[in-house]
């Protein structure tokens, strides 16, 4: 695959981002260049400047793991941002081969995945792909995402959500920061499955509706998404900072599980029982409909 427009970027923004002070050298005056030179990132990776130059032009299949691990040291990249880079030159590599993927219009989950969904009562889980598309949930993860549950089309998708439904920013008090996340994790997935479709056509339709996922997507940004602490603004319970975890899994490579949880005692807990109240209601009201899993055809 021909990636060199993504690796040129990618290297070139990583070294803009690191101060000479950062690495040992000594930053002097007469500097024209934002961060690193070219120079200084071959001597630090132990590599010729043509060959580094070679590089940064795009040119990275063939490259060895020492040479990336080397280049990872040098750029003081993070694990995500390491792991993106090996991922880069992977897809570059005559012999890569795509990773096996399913539609997300056509997957439907395991009876007993869903089953485990279901067990979950405690807070919202659900499975997405890389993609971000929402792909199977337990009742309190469609009550929890109602909004986005209401958007046209289907899967339901986060990044769609994000960016293109003014009502996000509402449910995301920090907006700035989901949105950073949620384009570095698409970014992430680009480097890691660079020849999916469903990937490319959602990006090219946020890059054309979003000025700010356009600029977002521009800073070459990735992270892995694993565990942390997130805030909602829910809109029939009010905001909860919430507990979250992701996984893979291990049967459907390339899906992940993620779980929402309230640190018990909080006013957070207090609210996801509301929140599993009102979704109990709804569910029985509509006789399952309004917050049941949508039906997966091909």
């Amino acid at each position: 695959m021909d990636n060199r427009a993504e690796v040129k970027e990618f290297l070139t923004t990583r070294r803009a981002k690191i101060t000479p002070e950062q690495v040992g050298l000594p930053a002097g005056t007469k500097r024209r260049v934002s961060g690193l030179r070219r120079s200084e990132v071959a001597t630090l990776a132990g590599v010729s400047i043509e060959y580094y130059t070679r590089l940064e032009r795009g040119s990275i299949s063939g490259a060895s793991p020492e040479v990336l691990d080397a280049l990872a040291r040098a750029l003081l990249l993070e694990d995500a941002e390491r792991a993106y880079l090996f991922d880069l030159a992977h897809a570059a590599s005559p012999v890569a081969r795509p990773p096996k993927r399913r539609s997300p219009k056509c997957w439907t989950p395991h009876p007993s995945l869903q089953w485990i969904l279901d067990g979950i009562t405690a807070g919202p889980a659900f499975v997405r792909n890389g993609r971000l598309d929402i792909l199977a949930t337990n009742l309190l993860a469609r009550a929890f995402y109602t909004h986005l549950f209401d958007m046209p089309g289907q899967p339901p998708n986060l990044a769609r959500f994000t960016f293109l439904d003014e009502r996000a920013h509402q449910f995301y008090p920090d907006w700035d920061s989901f949105a950073e996340v949620t384009v570095a994790i698409l970014r992430t997935e680009a480097g890691r499955d660079p020849h999916n479709k469903d990937l490319h056509d959602l990006v090219g339709e946020l890059s054309t509706r979003s000025t700010e996922f356009r600029r977002l997507w521009g800073t070459h940004n990735v992270r892995h998404h694993g565990a942390g602490f997130k805030t909602f603004r829910h809109p029939v319970v009010g905001e909860m900072t919430l507990a979250y975890e992701g996984m893979g899994l291990e049967a459907e490579p390339g899906l992940s599980l993620t779980i929402y949880v309230a640190e018990p005692g909080t006013p957070a807990a207090d609210r996801m029982q509301v929140l599993a109240a009102w979704a109990a209601s709804e569910d029985e009201r509509t006789g399952g409909v309004r917050l049941a899993k949508e039906p997966t055809s091909c």
